[in-house]
């Protein structure tokens, strides 16, 4: 495969793991984040990359404000589909390899088990409804798109990004001396940011395309994370657990969106770590950051 690569969304806590790992398996990185390259603005993304004609197009940025999607849908919209169209026109005239994020947010949660990439996709919100527009544009407009699905991204590059992830708020809440509750009715796969970039490249690097979940491995509810979250951090605050009734929100989430890695893990490719092993590393790349 050529070596040079585009990563958008690469300020990220994802995109940051992307990049490095892509350079140190000797590609050459274009990184670009909004402020550089909007990917919404198809005559600017046409022209960037007729320049730089990169074999492989990493597109990992995203609307990702669930809630505050369901008032302004348009905006989501504009980030997660039709921007997906543009990169994907884009590709289509390069011939290049178009690798994309979407979410585990595509199902409704009313399986009852965690998903495979061929269950039926069924989002609840403006954002999730984005989201799988966006999967439909780039199989629309390209052959054969890479198109990963994952869950709840937590990565030490979080520490320097406005939003931070689930774990950074468990910490920091737990630094607040308040009682601390987290919805225990909602269960999700909880995907490490390095791991998730190191099995995209994988991918990438292999003859698979198409939809690939890649989640953390484990199914598990948000108050259980937070439990394992500060067992690692080892510390002990005041845990109390809530429900999807007692905590509302704007938008409507899943309530089982767990990611089951069927295709991966029929791949021959290496399977994600467990979520033990992965808040570990993540304690240990927190303190280096720190």
């Amino acid at each position: 495969m050529a070596k040079n690569v585009v990563v958008f969304g690469a300020a990220g806590q994802l995109g940051v793991e992307l990049v490095q790992i892509l350079k140190d398996r000797g590609y050459t990185v274009h990184p670009f984040n909004r402020a550089s390259v909007d990917i919404t603005n198809l005559g600017l993304l046409e022209q960037t990359l007729g320049q730089l004609d990169p074999a492989v197009v990493v597109n990992a940025a995203a609307y990702n404000q669930v809630d505050v999607a369901e008032q302004e849908p348009q905006a989501a919209y504009a980030a997660n589909g039709l921007g997906v169209r543009n990169l994907a026109i884009a590709c289509r005239q390069l011939d290049s390899l178009l690798v994309h994020f979407s979410t585990d947010y595509v199902f409704d949660g009313l399986l009852g088990r965690a998903y495979v990439e061929d269950d039926r996709t069924h989002p609840l919100g403006a954002y999730a409804v984005s989201k799988l527009a966006g999967e439909l544009y780039a199989q629309a407009y390209l052959e054969n798109p890479l198109i990963i699905r994952t869950s709840g991204v937590f990565g030490p590059g979080g520490l320097r990004t406005a939003r931070g992830n689930f774990v950074e708020l468990m910490l920091r809440l737990a630094q607040s001396g308040q009682p601390i509750r987290v919805v225990e009715d909602h269960v999700a796969s909880p995907t490490y940011a390095p791991a998730l970039a190191k099995c995209t490249i994988d991918l990438m690097e292999s003859p698979h395309r198409g939809i690939f979940h890649a989640g953390g491995g484990e199914a598990i509810s948000w108050f259980a994370f937070a439990k394992k979250i500060f067992q690692a951090a080892g510390l002990t605050p005041e845990l109390r657990p809530t429900n999807e009734r007692e905590y509302r929100t704007a938008a409507r989430r899943p309530k089982y969106s767990a990611l089951a890695n069927a295709r991966l893990a029929d791949s021959g490719l290496a399977s994600m770590p467990s979520l033990d092993s992965a808040l570990a590393a993540y304690m240990t790349e927190r303190a280096r950051y720190k």
